[in-house]
């Protein structure tokens, strides 16, 4: 319920609009544009989980990791395979959404970075919290994916492998 209000309103609100694009290679080159942004999440978490390695006080560096590792590790991991989905997603999305509704790519690029995080923040303080990060990541992947299918087997069903 938190994520199609918080897109809604930074849809309606925010002082932005996409740029002119006509072709479907356009299209894909802005959406791959605006995933670069989207992985910055990633790198930070790369980036502390790589610190956080460093600074463990475990004996052998290769085996038993301990928990404050760990976190960063998995949330790095699980971060990667959840972008992959999020970028194809919306890399499909881009080519079926009208010209007007080209907004939507930049808003769901910064909604996957800002739900990667607070999902990191909540899976450090405690493993209950991290539903509601997740949850903001997987229900935009989710709707896009329905989006997508919906698109090319119901809207363009001619032009599927076209």
């Amino acid at each position: 319920c938190f994520c199609p209000c918080l897109i809604y309103g930074a849809y309606v609100f925010l002082p932005f609009d996409a740029p002119l694009l006509p072709t479907v290679s356009a299209r894909l080159v802005y959406t791959l544009r605006c995933a670069a942004f989207a992985t910055f999440p990633i790198v930070l978490g790369m980036i502390v989980s790589g610190i956080s390695r460093l600074c463990s006080s475990a004996l052998e560096p290769f085996g038993e990791l301990q928990r404050e590792v760990e976190i960063h590790r998995t949330y790095v991991s699980q971060s990667v395979h959840l972008f992959i989905l999020y970028f194809f997603n919306m890399a499909v999305l881009a080519t079926y959404l009208p010209q007007e509704v080209l907004k939507l790519i930049p808003l769901l690029t910064g909604l996957f970075a800002i739900s990667r995080l607070v999902y990191w923040l909540s899976y450090a303080i405690g493993r209950s919290f991290r539903a509601f990060g997740f949850s903001m990541t997987f229900l935009p992947l989710l709707a896009m994916l329905i989006w997508n299918l919906y698109s090319m087997f119901a809207l363009e069903p001619d032009n599927l492998l076209a």
